[in-house]
């Protein structure tokens, strides 16, 4: 039978199913239904020091309104909030380790420099396996270089690995200048491992009343392609970087495509939203499938045999291929 262990950041998984950071990772009793299933490992739902602030926000302004106005109160409800809000991740971290046995991931969404290093030496403490950084910094300054938005990266992802001591791995979006560049910078400052790529709220206008709302939150299948390409890329380029392919993966053949351009695991969200955790079993057993067709005992007898360092013709993953593709169509004019 075809075995389906793989390592992620130095960590023994049984599969390369990861539940990717959502609200279906926030409780222990949705992560016990996932671990039912045979997901390999889970990313809990962020710890949003956004929401936090917002949390002590609202409590000091009821504070204030109360005629109260004193600065040690105002001192201890922002600890108590933080502490309080921070537990229920730590608490959360304890209680799937005990009930699942699952590795765990914890995730963490900062706004500023000085939380990030605190709240992933209480994670780990609590007994995370590794962390995963949730970092996004929209540039919308026109006079700040790109050098200087990929230093917050870097900062942030030094500043953790600094106190941790466990795998800090970096999930980022894909609005980078030089994304296999960025890749080599987040390894050689610390990262064992890079998601790619974060899915982000993005505006859509609403036309019937004519305001700016939400655009489409989970993903499609077609945003696999991107991913795909990226993964074969910086798979081949940047050495002893665990990659975890994230966006658009909703089938098992999803999966067995990432793992052939050189994704060390796939990280599921939108399917999970979409079809449940049977989806779980029904890509594990594709995964099999085609295992068994071509003779694969294991995972790594495949992984990455379709990155763009092991390909014939390399130029396969590079933008001008588009124009290649279109050019020899003969319903063109």
């Amino acid at each position: 039978m075809a075995n389906l262990e793989t390592t992620y950041l130095g960590i023994q998984l049984k599969n390369p199913l990861v539940a990717a950071s959502s609200g279906l990772t926030g409780s222990p009793a949705k992560i016990i239904e996932l671990a039912q299933a045979g997901i390999g490992a889970v990313v809990l739902k962020s710890v949003f020091e956004e929401q936090i602030n917002g949390e002590v926000g609202d409590m000091l302004s009821r504070s204030s309104g109360s005629g109260a106005d004193y600065p040690e109160a105002d001192y201890y409800i922002q600890h108590y909030v933080r502490n309080n809000s921070l537990k229920k991740h730590t608490d959360l971290v304890s209680e799937v380790k005990r009930t699942t046995g699952l590795p765990v991931i914890a995730s963490i969404n900062c706004v500023s420099s000085a939380e990030w290093p605190s709240f992933a030496r209480d994670l780990e403490e609590a007994g995370a396996d590794a962390i995963e950084l949730n970092v996004f910094h929209l540039p919308v300054n026109r006079n700040v270089e790109a050098a200087a938005v990929e230093k917050i990266y870097t900062d942030v992802l030094m500043a953790v690995t600094a106190v941790a001591k466990i795998p800090v791995s970096v999930k980022i979006g894909s609005h980078f200048s030089n994304i296999v560049g960025m890749a080599e910078k987040l390894k050689a400052n610390g990262a064992r491992g890079l998601v790619m790529f974060n899915r982000f709220y993005e505006p859509d206008i609403d036309l019937e009343k004519l305001e700016l709302s939400a655009s489409e939150v989970l993903s499609s299948p077609a945003e696999l392609r991107h991913t795909l390409r990226w993964v074969g890329l910086v798979s081949s380029q940047v050495s002893h970087l665990d990659l975890a392919a994230s966006t658009g993966i909703h089938t098992g053949e999803a999966v067995i495509k990432q793992l052939l351009a050189g994704a060390a695991v796939t990280q599921l969200c939108s399917a999970l939203y979409l079809h449940g955790p049977a989806i779980i079993g029904e890509m594990l057993q594709e995964l099999r499938r085609f295992m068994e067709k071509w003779n694969f005992n294991t995972v790594d007898d495949f992984r990455g045999r379709l990155s763009y360092s092991k390909i014939s013709d390399p130029m396969l993953y590079e933008r001008s291929q588009f124009m290649k593709y279109y050019s020899n169509r003969k319903d063109q004019p």
